[in-house]
Parts: C-alpha cells; structure tokens; sequence
C-alpha cells in the first residue's frame, strides 16, 4: 500500500446535478466587472496589515489601474478601517465612476456602524455573508439548513431596518453564501432565493450575488458546474449579477475564476497579485493578461506592470515571485539554448514587420513591452545555455553582431565561466569574456608597431592600388620585423605574417560592421581562419580605424590557436 494513501480520509465533492452544460463551448469575449478586494482580503492577510496612509496610496493605484469596485475592508470591526473610509469619503478621493465595497456581518449594531460609516458616500456596496457548508453548520454554527438560511435573511432584515429611502439610492448589496464551493447547490441556490427576495431587485436595481470558493476543494471544472447551475436555476437572472471570488487551495484559482466566467459569472473579485489567506486569493492581473493575450480587452490599465508592481511590494511588503505569470522577474526570460535562439530569430523578423503585426514570438505569450517590460532581460545566460544566447547579449547590449558560425565558439566560452561561477552570468560578464578571449588576447601573437604605405600603380587598363604593410611583432615571446605587400591592410598583414614562425593559415570568412554613432564611431570585424592543418579559428577585432580592426581581428583569431 502506498504510504500517501488516503484510505478513505478525504472524499471528493459532490457531483453537480448538470447535464447539457454549455460551459465547454464557450469563449471569454468581453472583460467582466471586476472587484479589487486588495485592502480588505489582501489587508487581512498580511503580516502586518496597512496603516491608513498606506491604504490611501494603495486604493490610488487601484483606481488608476482602472477598478471601478473597491472592497475598502470591515469599518465596523476596526478603527482604521472605519478612519480610511471616512477620509476617502470626506476627502472626495472617490472618483465618480467608482464604488467602494464594505463588508459586514448581519448585526444590528455592527450594521448601524457601517452605515454611520458610510454617511456621505456618493455609492457603495454592502456585502453582508454568512457560512453555509455542512461542516459550518454542523461544527460553528451547530444549526440546521433553515436555520441557517434565517440568519441571512434577518441579516437584510437588519440591513434594511438600518437604511432610509435615501440610502437605498446610494447603496447596493452584495450576498455571499461563505464556503459556496462546499455548500450542496440545491441549497446555495434556496438561500440566495431567500436573500434576494427579501432584498428586492430588479434590472435596473441588480442585487449581487457572490458564490466564493471560500476553500478551493475540486477540480475547476466542478466549479464550472456549479456556477452554471446556479445561472440557470436563480430566478431573475436579469435582476442578478453572479460573482465570483475564487482563493487557491488547489493552486487553480485563476482557471476557476476563468471556468466560472464561461459558465456565465459576470463579476470577478480578487486581488492583484493573489496576495490572501492560506495560499492567496485569485490573482486578478493574471485573468486579465490572459484574456489580453486572447484579443479581449481586459479594461484594466496594466500597461506598467514594472511600477504596479513595486507600488504592491512597497505597500504590502510582500514579494512577487520570480515566476508569477506576467509580472515574475524571470517570466520573460530564456536559459534554455533552444529557447533563446528561436526567441532571437522571433524577435530579429519582428523588426522587419508592422509594429501592429500578429504577435507570433516563440515561447512568449504576449510583447513584453505591452506591459511595460524590456527585452534586455528576454536571455539570460547560464550553463545551461545555447549557442545563440550569449550573442543576443552581446547584440542587445553591446551592439556587436557576431557571424552565426562564430555562435558556438562564444557559446562554449561563455558555458565554461557559467559552470566554474555556478550562476547565471551577467550580460557585462558576458561581455568581459567576450573582450578578454577575442580582443585583448594576446596569447600567442601581439603588434608592436604597425605602419602601411598606399602605392597606385597601372595595370594595362586601370588604376592599381597597392598596400604595403610594415609591422613589429611578438610571436610567443620573440620579436620579429615583418613587411609585405598587398591588395589591402588586411591582405598585405595576413601574407607578411608568413616571416613569422605562426601557422600558415588563409581567410575563410570576413564580416564587419560599426559600432556607434558619430565620433564615437569604431568598426569591428570578424575574421574566420583556415590553418594548413585543417583547423579553423575565429577572431575579432574593434577600432577606430576600419583598416586596423580586420587587421586586429586576424591576431585575434592565431591567439586562439593554443
């Protein structure tokens, strides 16, 4: 037997009475309302939950991201959340098209609190719970199904004994059966029916009704099920918003809430980020980049994932994970060989394009910079890397664009350091091996002094342009004067290196390219050399001087010769 046998400790959820559900054929096509509960659940969840100040700046952000509900926390259960809501309200902070939610338990005095609270809102959500699982009426309440039905419907009893004709302008309400996701679905349907109907709604006055998997329990296409059962089998539909609010338990909060949508929610709450209780809440920015990633316009302005990001760190001090969807600081980036070199190519054909072209870039699901991200960072290079990432690094960074057959030279250089260093290498690491093997080497051969003399002479039918090359240079150790002719400085240095002892070798490939603008201009080259013995080598040179950098580049590359 094996030793992670449950044998018969947990049970699986119950089946959702559905049959015909349409759920798996349909498409998210249009952004839902969304609902940041970032200051109350999120606040809840924290080590050390936000002071006032800190709340302010952070419902600032929100709103700029462009929520139009905001859960604002408990004013009944804590002076500095009762002292936050009344500066966004006495300091006109709240934006005509936002709606700030409260939550409350349904006691009178606790209501009469949060209505006192709420004195002078332009709008505001009143989202009233109570738990209606089997375990929480069994072991917490030790109270039957109707009875637990009666206590929502006093708490709207209270709730409407508590508000003037006035306020029921201003003031919506918001149910949630707590622990839906555990709750027998015939039953969460009755208790929303009670609650509803003791509400009153209507299309132009919806009540919001709001199924949370309190504890994520099942697969998410149970939940599916259960959303769609709900939608079909609530009265009033078009007098009812269905909401979601989806924690992590089972680490698929994102495609609950994605399911949930399908089967016909209209509301998402969440958080930025899935900061909540035990393993988070749905994290909201995640849901929106995909749809985004799927044409849909999420209607959340998360063009600077960068600085949202910060905000959220400084405010909550919490830390997002490397490899969060989307805002992870690795999420756009390769170690893997083949990775970078198709993200390479992908990212090479997409200068040639329309900047509107369909995004098609191997391994990334959408423009970084449509978030607000670089592609400096795209490869990082360990030792676990290919050939064509160390080059995209020298290229983005340094604007060297090395041949492709120099690729596996540059790639094995640079694996070498990763494996001593045991770590990722930094792109000025990269480039310091670069410098040290290939331009300032000078293992083998170094130029002491160089001269060359331009001579035009005639040939039977055109001018002739002649090269002569003088140079001082050391070949392991001993000096050596050289001197030779040719059809240029490259020509002419390349045959008088035949007055030395260096291997004889001949020129297989030439490329060259400036690096630059203006006087700070230099040119590069890259040299590949055949040796009489077969072997090749690559070299590269960098100067000022367009003549001297195929020269340097030919040094370079006898110095690899070991």
């Amino acid at each position: 037997m094996s030793n992670m046998n449950p044998n018969g400790k947990y049970a699986p959820i119950a089946e959702i009475p559905i049959q015909n559900r349409v759920w798996p054929t349909k498409k998210i096509t249009k952004a839902p309302l969304w609902c940041s509960v970032d200051l109350r659940d999120g606040n809840q969840a924290l080590v050390n939950p936000m002071g006032i100040e800190t709340k302010l700046a952070f419902f600032d952000l929100l709103v700029k991201i462009g929520f139009k509900e905001i859960e604002v926390g408990f004013p009944a259960a804590s002076d500095t959340e009762y002292e936050f809501i009344r500066r966004l309200i006495e300091e006109n902070r709240i934006p005509d098209d936002v709606t700030i939610q409260v939550l409350c338990q349904a006691r009178e005095q606790l209501v009469k609190k949060t209505i006192e609270c709420l004195k002078g809102v332009p709008k505001a959500i009143f989202h009233i719970y109570n738990s209606t699982s089997p375990a929480q009426r069994k072991y917490t309440f030790n109270k039957s199904r109707d009875e637990i039905k009666q206590i929502a419907i006093d708490g709207v009893k209270c709730i409407k004994s508590c508000l003037s004709d006035e306020d029921r302008k201003r003031i919506r309400i918001e149910y949630s059966p707590e622990s839906f996701s555990m709750t027998e679905i015939d039953y969460a349907v009755e208790i929303c029916e009670a609650v509803k109907k003791e509400w009153g709604c209507s299309p132009d006055n919806k009540i919001i009704l709001n199924l949370p998997t309190t504890v994520e329990c099942s697969t998410p296409n149970v939940y599916a099920d259960q959303i769609e059962y709900f939608a079909s089998h609530i009265t009033d539909r078009d007098s009812v918003i269905i909401s979601t609010h989806c924690h992590n338990d089972r680490g698929t909060g994102v495609a609950s809430a994605e399911l949930g949508l399908l089967a016909g929610a209209d509301r998402v709450e969440g958080c930025i980020f899935g900061n909540g209780e035990r393993t988070g809440n749905l994290d909201v920015v995640t849901v929106a980049l995909n749809m985004f990633s799927q044409g849909v316009d999420p209607e959340l302005d998360l063009r600077d994932i960068v600085s949202i990001g910060e905000k959220y760190t400084e405010f909550t001090g919490m830390e997002i994970p490397p490899r969060t969807p989307y805002a992870g600081e690795l999420v756009f980036t390769a170690f893997s060989g083949s990775h970078q070199d198709a993200i390479r190519k992908g990212m090479a054909a997409r200068t040639k394009m329309d900047k509107d072209a369909l995004w098609d870039v191997p391994y990334l699901l959408i423009d970084p910079h449509d978030i607000g991200r670089q592609y400096e960072g795209i490869i990082r290079i360990n030792s676990q890397s290919g050939k064509g990432g160390a080059a995209f690094i020298l290229e983005e960074n340094y604007g060297l664009s090395l041949p492709k057959a120099m690729h596996p030279v540059l790639g094995a250089a640079v694996k070498e350091a990763a494996d001593k260093a045991q770590r990722e290498l930094k792109a000025s690491e990269i480039y310091d091996i670069f410098e040290k093997q290939w331009l300032k080497n000078a293992s083998n051969l170094k130029i002491v002094d160089l001269s060359e003399t331009h001579v035009e002479g005639k040939s039977e039918s055109e001018i002739v342009e002649t090269t002569l090359c003088r140079a001082v240079v050391i070949w392991k150790g001993k000096q050596i004067s050289i001197g030779e002719k040719g059809n240029g400085p490259l020509d002419a240095f390349s045959s008088a290196l035949a007055q030395t002892p260096a291997p004889r070798f001949s020129i297989t490939a030439f490329h060259e390219h400036s690096v630059g603008t203006g006087n700070n201009t230099s040119a590069v080259a890259y040299v590949q050399i055949t040796c009489e013995d077969g072997n090749q080598y690559w070299g590269a040179g960098k100067s000022t001087n367009v003549g001297r950098a195929g020269i340097d580049a030919v040094v370079s590359a006898l110095n690899q010769i070991s």
